[in-house]
Order: C-alpha cells, then sequence, then structure tokens
C-alpha cells in the first residue's frame, strides 16, 4: 500500500467479518470504505435472524470490534448465551455499524459489480502492483460510481448465491423458470413467511442442518395447519447424518435436532426420499413437479432449498486470483478446508500469507474465503482479518503469527454446504472417515443453530 496511503481500504460486505475487518483498519490508523449491498449492515443475517445459533456469544465477537464498542459504552452479552440471528444484528452488528467511526464510513445499498486495477485490466503486467484498484459500486440512488481504494477486502459472503437444486452443480432442468415456487435457504415458516407454507406441500431438498432447522419449524406449523404436507429429499441413500447420534451426541444441542427430525419421520409427520438427485422441475399452474434422476416424481406446491453456497466471483474477473480448482478458496487455503479430508477443528490457523492472490493487497475473507466448502468458523474469520489488516498496514510479524485455537468439531461434508456452525451427525464411523465426535458445542459461525419455538429448551 505504499504507492496509495491516502486512499481507503474498500471492505466489501459489513456483516460480523466486514465490520471487524473495519474496525482492525481503524485501529491500525487505516482508512475503511464499508460497501454493503443491503440497506442495514448484517443484512444476510437479518434474513435468518429466527435462527438460534449453537455458539455462545464469546465465541461471535471480534476482539477489535468489542474494543470500539466498549470505548463508548456498549456492554457485552452474557456470555455463556446462545443467540439468535437477529440478536447478533441487534446486540452487535448495528451498534457497532451505528458508532461514528464505523457510520461515517459505512455506504448501504451499495452493490459492488466489480473490481478491477485503476486503468488496466487483468492482462496488464506492468506497474500493476502499485497501481490502485478501482471499485465499481451501484449505489441505492440509482447511480454507479468509480471508488479509487488502496487495497481490496472483499467479505462479501456467500449467502447471495446458493448451490442448485440440481446435481452436477448445475440447476435442474426447468429450475429457473420454477423460480417463484422456490423459497429463501432459510425461510421463517412459523412467521414472517408462514403464509407462504401454511396448509401446503412443501419439498425441503438437503441433507444438513440448515434442512433440519426447517423441518422442525414446519412440523411446528403442520400442528397449527393440519394440511400442511412435509416432503423432504436428500441425495444419499439415507439421513444419518442429519439425525446424529441423539441422547448419545456429544453435543446435546445436535443430538436434539436431529433426534427431533428422526422422531418426525418416523412418526409419519414428514416424508422421506432418499436417493433423489434432481434432474428437472415442471412448474405448472397449480404446483411444481420435481423429478429425480431415477424417475421418481414428487409433486409440491413450493421447495425449500438448503443445497449450501458458492462464492460469487463475477465481481473479480479483472482480479488476478489463484483459486483452488475444487473449492474455490485461496490456492493455497483450498487442501487445507477440502471438507472431503477436513473438520473446522483441523483446518491450520491462516492468514494474509495463505489468503493472499497474485494482485496485491486484494484479499478473499470470511465465508467467501473457504469457497464451497462448509467448514468455516466465524472465529477464523475474524483471525483472518486480523492477519490481513496487519499485513496492509506494513506489520509483517503480526501479520504471520497467526494463532488460533479451533474446536475438534467432527464436522463432516454434507451436501447442505452449511458452516461449522452446522455440526454434521455424528456417527460410529472410524477415524479415517473425516468425522471425530466433539465433547462441547463450541461451534461458532454462519447461519445455523434452533429456530425460534425451541428457546425454552435451549435457554441456559
Amino acid at each position: 500500500m505504499d504507492s496509495a496511503k491516502n486512499l481507503p481500504v474498500a471492505v466489501i460486505g459489513a456483516g460480523p467479518v466486514g465490520l471487524a475487518a473495519a474496525a482492525h483498519l481503524l485501529e491500525r490508523g487505516l482508512e475503511p470504505l464499508i460497501l454493503e449491498a443491503g440497506t442495514t449492515a448484517g443484512a444476510a443475517i437479518d434474513q435468518w435472524r429466527h435462527i438460534r445459533l449453537f455458539s455462545p456469544w464469546r465465541f461471535n465477537l471480534d476482539a477489535a470490534a468489542v474494543r470500539l464498542l466498549e470505548s463508548a459504552g456498549w456492554e457485552a452479552p452474557r456470555p455463556t448465551a446462545l443467540p439468535y440471528g437477529g440478536e447478533l444484528v441487534d446486540n452487535y452488528l448495528a451498534p457497532l455499524a451505528g458508532l461514528p467511526e464505523i457510520a461515517s464510513r459505512l455506504q448501504t445499498g451499495a452493490r459492488v459489480v466489480a473490481v478491477t486495477r485503476a486503468g488496466m485490466d487483468k492482462t496488464h503486467t506492468r506497474n500493476r502492483d502499485t497501481t490502485p484498484f478501482t471499485v465499481r459500486v451501484e449505489h441505492a440512488d440509482g447511480e454507479t460510481r468509480d471508488h479509487t481504494v488502496a487495497a481490496v477486502i472483499d467479505a462479501s459472503g456467500t449467502w447471495s448465491r446458493r448451490n442448485p437444486l440440481g446435481t452436477s452443480g448445475l440447476p435442474a432442468i426447468g429450475e429457473d423458470t420454477a423460480a417463484d415456487r422456490i423459497s429463501a435457504p432459510l425461510p421463517d415458516v412459523t412467521g414472517r413467511d408462514r403464509a407462504a407454507f401454511a396448509g401446503r406441500r412443501v419439498l425441503v431438498v438437503g441433507a444438513g442442518h440448515s434442512a433440519a432447522n426447517t423441518l422442525t419449524s414446519l412440523a411446528d406449523l403442520a400442528r397449527e395447519e393440519p394440511e400442511t404436507r412435509i416432503l423432504w429429499a436428500v441425495r444419499g441413500a439415507s439421513a444419518a447424518k442429519v439425525y446424529g447420534g441423539g441422547d448419545a451426541d456429544g453435543l446435546p444441542a445436535r443430538g436434539q435436532l436431529g433426534g427431533r427430525v428422526r422422531r418426525l419421520v418416523e412418526a409419519g409427520k414428514i416424508e422421506l426420499h432418499t436417493g433423489f438427485g434432481i434432474s428437472s422441475l415442471k412448474s405448472l399452474d397449480s404446483h411444481v413437479t420435481v423429478e429425480a434422476a431415477d424417475g421418481r416424481t414428487l409433486d409440491a406446491d413450493i421447495v425449500v432449498p438448503c443445497t449450501g453456497f458458492r462464492p460469487d466471483l463475477d465481481i473479480l474477473r479483472e482480479i488476478r486470483l489463484e483459486l483452488d480448482p475444487a473449492v474455490e478458496a485461496p490456492r493455497e487455503l483450498g487442501p487445507l478446508i477440502d471438507p472431503e479430508f477436513h473438520s473446522c477443528g483441523t483446518v491450520p490457523p491462516h492468514g494474509a500469507r495463505l489468503l493472499a492472490h497474485p494482485d496485491k493487497d486484494f484479499y478473499i475473507v470470511g465465508m467467501k474465503s473457504y469457497g464451497r466448502a462448509p467448514t468455516f468458523l466465524l472465529a477464523t474469520g475474524y483471525e483472518q482479518v486480523r492477519s490481513v489488516v496487519a499485513a496492509l498496514a506494513g506489520d509483517r510479524e503480526a501479520a504471520d503469527t497467526v494463532q488460533l485455537e479451533l474446536p475438534e468439531t467432527g464436522v463432516c461434508s454434507t451436501d447442505a454446504g452449511t458452516s461449522c456452525d452446522v455440526p454434521a451427525a455424528a456417527t460410529a464411523a472410524g477415524p479415517d472417515s473425516g468425522c471425530c465426535a466433539a465433547p462441547e458445542p463450541v461451534l461458532v459461525g454462519f447461519p445455523t443453530g434452533f429456530p425460534r419455538p425451541l428457546r425454552r429448551q435451549l435457554d441456559p
């Protein structure tokens, strides 16, 4: 950043990791320009505010952000309490974004559509490292403006880009035309979105804990609206990963959720269809017909996609990236987080060096840095931005001194693509299976936990 010391650092996204990056930049005397596509900070989390995290507050707060908040008289929530997504926004992200130091540098309704080097596309090399970046932004006032910045920290997450319903990584045939029959990934079926689900045939697709949350919420809705019919389709031969170890599970919250789903299936409240790889959707006037590769069909009024997420790389077409060919994470990070071989607890601490790309002073952090891997931890994101900001400030020693103790979460790869805040089911698999038991619920990260109806059972 030597050639652009008077320019700001663009932070794309005002979620937990983006705002943490801004707090670290301020501590280092660097100027953040925070660009958030939503209308408020934490806009993506606000869409799943009805979901309770498995992780307590103490694992969901960034140290620099807390220091900034406490200097303004903020009182931290009880560290052992489990927050809902809405509480994470209302009690942490909103107060943080409202501080004068952050608010004066935060632009909401600012959607980044491209990042490049000023005056040169990705084919130009001469003086590239010393040339500032241009960030093109569509603003809420309808204008598109270019911002010149010294560096870019992309913390935009993956919430806006869900994985398709079809197999082989492609949308099912007819998926696009059936868009009006497909809901958001974590709908509030007993609250905000109730009218869209009550008394209807609902097909939940996916074998992760996002699916489990939706299924249990639908069961609660069906008790009040008996005409509601719940269908569940998974690609695998069974739903064992979701069920977990029940009462014997090393994570009580995980066992409770999985055990409840199992009981609902066994009682006939949920109609489970295994080995159901979706090949096509046919949208009709009254419903959508979903067809599996083996020819089986299911009729539904609405489909809930719990198939995970992938990074939006379109805005980075003019940036020189080095991405792992499998998981679309930074090349050196990819093999360390591949969910076929690693759980959250086996991912080594990493910072600016592993996150670097050929374009100097450009970094992808947070959930987006993990590409398609579902093993992201929020604590990992906080350590990422601490290291990245140290590197941008020229403090290489601090940037390279990466320290992070990760829990042995026992997360397995699932087709849900969820984060480590949604641990995979405990199994009796051996040590080579990629799964392991966890002694206590110290998981942190992206949307997941329990829907609001289970609050009484989970309150500490």
